[in-house]
């Protein structure tokens, strides 16, 4: 698989719980990505992994894959209003803890953080209750079909949107999972990711494949949407 997105032209991936054979290996992970011409972006790691017990190890396996930034990638307690308090705390503290090595760890979403919260949202609450230096990876899937508008969630946050998801929740059949498919305003949210979020990785999360396609056709046609969009801005 990884030959394969390298052979698309991808710059990178970003690792979700999956490593193969090189689970207690990243110097031979990166040994491969090297071989490969492919980056590791970031990662997604749940608390799990981050706890007392772990962090350390945890750490210092992604540090020897040079990656400097980790995403809780989904927490129950980050849209429940008894324990959203306690969840952001732990967040900060993880965060606090992965700057010693020179690495940082921050928070994904998906819809349910946009569900009301203190007349705001908990994604708001997350936000302010986290450091400025804690970055925050936007799903833009999830953004629509939390019916928010990606654009003000960028500009409300400069700078803490580090990495983004470029993927569309396509429930019902209502839309394509194809990006450029859809009528999302690509361009606009690439530019305001880039401008405004100071993104420094776009990542194509293909969780969904028209009937007809496999995943990494799915993946490949999804690349090919948006390569006008990132040939333009990067004039």
């Amino acid at each position: 698989m990884h030959q394969a997105l390298a052979d698309m032209g991808f710059d990178g991936i970003e690792f979700a719980g999956d490593y193969g054979p090189y689970a207690n290996n990243p110097s031979e992970l990166k040994k491969v990505l090297d071989r490969l011409g492919l980056k590791a972006s970031s990662a997604h790691v749940g608390f799990d992994a981050l706890n007392e017990k772990n962090i350390a190890n945890t750490l210092l396996y992604f540090k020897t894959l040079e990656v400097k930034t980790l995403y809780i990638p989904w927490d129950e307690r980050a849209w429940d209003s008894k324990k959203v308090a306690q969840f952001t705390q732990q967040l900060t503290a993880a965060h606090h803890q992965a700057r010693r090595f020179n690495m940082e760890i921050g928070f994904h979403n998906h819809e349910r953080e946009f569900e009301p919260y203190r007349n705001k949202t908990f994604w708001q609450y997350i936000a302010a209750n986290t450091p400025d230096s804690l970055p925050l990876q936007l799903d833009i899937g999830w953004v629509h079909y939390a019916k928010q508008d990606a654009i003000e969630l960028i500009k409300a946050y400069p700078q803490r949107i580090r990495s983004a998801h470029l993927k569309v929740v396509a429930k019902d059949n209502a839309l394509s999972p194809i990006l450029g498919n859809n009528g999302f305003a690509w361009e606009k949210i690439i530019t305001s990711l880039i401008k405004d979020g100071h993104t420094q990785w776009l990542v194509v999360e293909q969780e969904q494949y028209p009937q007809g396609l496999t995943p990494m056709e799915s993946v490949a046609a999804s690349k090919e949407s948006l390569e006008p969009i990132i040939k333009t801005l990067a004039k």
